[in-house]
């Protein structure tokens, strides 16, 4: 189910999980509501050596949500490289920057909701 993810991975998803983004608790709010449809989603939920910040194992979508230092290019080479390495498991990998999640909520979960197989 973790995709091989160490230990020490689950201690750090912990303190992530304790410490998210304004963005990241805005959107929890939000995609929490759908576990009633069947669609439980993990917050800052170990895969392999990464931690997504949400994942959706009956959907196997992982959702991003990237502040303002994803902008440069090193770190988009290396998000790259992150979804390169999860979409190999079969997942599929969605990024929304932190403005689309806390100022365009209906875009970002009509995104989301487009995944939904019911």
């Amino acid at each position: 189910m973790y995709f091989g993810a160490k230990a020490d991975l689950f201690i750090l998803a912990e303190e992530m999980r304790n410490n998210p983004t304004n963005a990241e608790r805005h959107l929890w709010k939000q995609i929490r509501k759908f576990r009633m449809n069947g669609y439980i989603f993990r917050r800052q939920y170990p895969i392999s050596i990464f931690i997504p910040d949400f994942y959706c194992h009956k959907l196997k979508l992982i959702i991003e949500v990237d502040g303002e230092i994803h902008n440069n290019e090193q770190t988009q080479e290396h998000d790259d490289g992150r979804s390169a390495v999860m979409e190999k498991f079969g997942l599929k990998v969605i990024r929304f920057t932190n403005e689309e999640v806390l100022n365009n909520q209906d875009f970002v979960l009509r995104q989301i909701k487009s995944f939904f197989t019911d």
